[in-house]
């Protein structure tokens, strides 16, 4: 069930989302990080209006130190369960760094 945030944010599934569609503000929030302008990341979301993706970076303007603080939680929280390649599949990893320096070695 989604709860309103803001007119165009709401809270669904844990998640801050641009109302009434799937986009996560993290989304909006990493291209504008980029340097994109409003009118260049509303390309990236076709279910996403401009008036949309401008009250969503002034939410998170408005809410700075809170979204980044939520959004680090987040990604510790993702990097303290998912493990990495090379302790849940040590062969396949092997496998994959030895392509990488072959690869290196035939562009040198």
């Amino acid at each position: 069930m989604a709860s309103p945030v803001s007119p165009y944010l709401e809270e669904r599934d844990g998640a801050l989302r641009i109302a009434g569609t799937r986009v996560g503000l993290d989304s909006v929030i990493a291209h504008f990080h980029e340097g994109r302008t409003p009118e260049q990341i509303v390309h990236s979301f076709p279910t996403v209006t401009l008036p949309q993706i401008y009250g969503a970076i002034a939410y998170y303007l408005e809410n700075k130190k809170l979204i980044d603080d939520r959004l680090g939680e987040v990604e510790r929280e993702f990097e303290r369960r998912v493990r990495p390649l090379s302790e849940t599949d040590p062969a396949l990893f092997a496998r994959l760094k030895e392509a990488r320096r072959q690869m290196g070695s035939k562009h040198a």
